[in-house]
């Protein structure tokens, strides 16, 4: 638009003529601003942040030349004040600020190092950049600048070797400790391929044992195998044996039943037959003699009965011929008539009594025979004696 103006982020506006507050631009930052033409006058200025190289040869404190390289990092600050003393110094000529702040950093510089040794610089960079910048600091602020940063590349002392002889100790004892580590390091080395040697001829051994172990074991089981088909087969044929004497021992004992039950039984039975058979016998020849006995005894009872009253009559006639004198009268007579029948009784039962121990001792004779009559006149004498 026609007299309206806008500054780009890293620009400042100045516009100058009129009324500024005793200032002589109006500073516009971040927004636009309406300018009227051929009353108003606009300039920009960079904000944006430049770099200057310094190389400078300078004298130590010792006396020794060194040439120093160092970097500035610098820009106008963002506050008024200072983008107005920049921009009364450099708006026409903006590369100015470049290689002024290298000329003033140049200075400093030469400053700072000739108070300072080659030690100090080579060791105490930062304090010597640090030193520079607070030394500066005062300049570059009535010219509007601020410094980010300071960096010092390099320091060279122009080929007079002090460095190198400086720090020809401190290398000497880096080469030593070096070649302690390299010794250290190979002797390290030497050890870990002898051990490693050790390992492998260690290994080397372990894997003949191991093989030679595998090869044994590979013959004992190949032996084994080829000892297994005749264990086998021995193992069979003793089975085979085995189950032949079982059969053998039972065929025996089969061939033992069926003689047993073929022979032996047969002949106990018959031997038990003849048992039976005799035991009937005996009890039946037993049971004809008791019967026998029983009837000879029926027999000589009834020959006895028959006997008994010749025997008390016989009896009777002794008393006839006897002295007998009687006390009581008719009582004393039934008690002499009751004697004689007792006495014959008497006789009965020994007579019977010894024909029946006779008969049980198994001497037996026919009640019919002529012996009995004799047997009784016999028992008859002994009772009347």
């Amino acid at each position: 638009m026609f007299g309206y103006h806008v500054p780009s982020a890293d620009q400042a506006m100045l516009i100058s003529g009129g009324k500024t507050n005793g200032s002589p631009f109006r500073v516009v930052t971040g927004h636009g601003a309406f300018v009227l033409p051929f009353v108003r006058k606009v300039g920009f200025l960079t904000l944006s942040l430049f770099e200057s190289e310094v190389s400078e040869p300078c004298v130590t404190r010792q006396g020794i030349a060194l040439n120093v390289t160092a970097v500035i990092a610098a820009k106008v600050g963002n506050d008024s004040e200072s983008i107005v003393n920049a921009g009364q110094r450099f708006l026409s000529d903006q590369d100015q600020m470049s290689a002024l702040t290298g000329r003033i950093f140049a200075g400093h510089l030469r400053s700072i190092i000739g108070s300072m040794t080659v030690e100090e610089i080579i060791t105490e960079r930062q304090k010597l950049a640090t030193e520079v910048l607070e030394g500066s600091k005062a300049e570059m602020a009535k010219m509007g600048l601020i410094v980010d940063a300071l960096q010092i590349q390099s320091i060279d002392d122009m080929k007079l070797g002090y460095i190198a002889a400086m720090a020809a100790p401190h290398n000497a004892s880096i080469q030593q400790a070096a070649q302690i580590a390299q010794s250290a390091a190979d002797q390290a080395a030497a050890e870990a391929r002898q051990q490693s040697l050790r390992n492998q001829a260690q290994y080397e051994r372990d894997t003949a044992v191991t093989t030679a172990g595998y090869n044994a074991e590979t013959q004992a089981a190949q032996s084994k195998a080829g000892q297994a088909g005749p264990l086998a087969q021995a193992e069979a044929q003793r089975e085979v044996i085995d189950a032949q004497t079982d059969l053998a021992r039972r065929q025996a004992d089969l061939r033992q039943q069926q003689l047993a039950a073929e022979v032996v039984k047969p002949a106990e039975a018959e031997a038990e037959r003849i048992r039976v058979l005799a035991k009937a016998d005996a009890e039946r020849t037993e049971i004809q003699a008791a019967a026998a006995a029983s009837n000879n005894r029926v027999a000589l009872d009834q020959l006895l009965i028959q006997q008994l009253p010749s025997i008390v009559e016989k009896a009777a006639a002794g008393l006839a011929t006897a002295n007998v004198t009687v006390l009581n009268g008719s009582d004393g007579l039934s008690e002499i008539v009751s004697g004689l029948v007792g006495q014959g009784l008497a006789i009965f039962d020994t007579i019977r009594g010894n024909v029946g121990d006779s008969t049980a001792s198994g001497k037996t004779s026919d009640p019919s025979g002529p012996d009995d009559g004799d047997s009784g006149h016999r028992a008859l004498e002994s009772g009347q004696q």
